[in-house]
């Protein structure tokens, strides 16, 4: 059983490290000997190609993806954080990662609340039908009339929402283009909306 996550583990490293390799914004696992073994610079280049692939990712998620332990990646994390490859936020109880110098603060925040369920959900709601009702949006996303009204006034806190005279995203091209960017990273829902809108928007923070 340890060979099988050890192996699983090695090719998601891989994965990923191929990613960050080919980043333009980074430098490449040979070039990091700051420990001198193959492995951590493995793992490095693979949080390196992650974190622009799906970014505003928590730390949970982050490790999880990854077959990381918790100290192996709060360990690579700050040391890259430290070196100005990424950049942190604190979300309520969650600590999300994003490539250094790519996001704006809305960028970032809008990116944390398209990371949840529900508040993804809302949005991509509201992008196809923008004059949804709550009532509408709960039976569209499977919940409570109460959670609709928590999830809209988080996102209008956010300044992504204003609930003035029903439900209106503030920012509806700028959460568009997150969505068709990193839809891969989000879920099977995301991806449909992105196939069906992507060509709409080019985008390239």
């Amino acid at each position: 059983m340890t060979d099988d996550f050890d192996g699983r583990k090695r090719e998601t490293l891989r994965r990923f490290a191929a990613i960050g390799a080919a980043a333009p914004f980074v430098g490449t696992a040979s070039a990091d000997t700051g420990d001198g073994e193959g492995d951590t610079n493995e793992t490095r280049e693979a949080i390196r190609g992650y974190v622009p692939t799906t970014p505003g990712a928590h730390f949970s998620k982050l490790r999880d993806d990854l077959r990381l332990g918790t100290g192996e990646a709060q360990y690579h994390l700050r040391k890259l954080e430290e070196a100005g490859e990424i950049e942190s936020m604190k979300d309520a109880d969650y600590r999300r990662y994003f490539p250094a110098d790519r996001f704006d603060e809305l960028d970032k925040r809008a990116l944390g609340y398209l990371r949840r369920d529900t508040p993804r959900g809302m949005v991509l709601a509201l992008l196809r039908d923008p004059d949804a009702t709550g009532a509408r949006l709960a039976a569209a996303l499977d919940v409570s009339r109460p959670t609709v009204s928590a999830t809209a006034a988080a996102l209008e806190d956010a300044d992504l929402l204003d609930r003035t005279d029903g439900y209106t995203l503030t920012e509806p091209e700028r959460l568009l283009t997150l969505v068709i960017r990193y839809a891969d990273s989000f879920d099977a829902d995301a991806v449909a909306f992105a196939d069906d809108a992507a060509d709409i928007v080019t985008y390239d923070p």
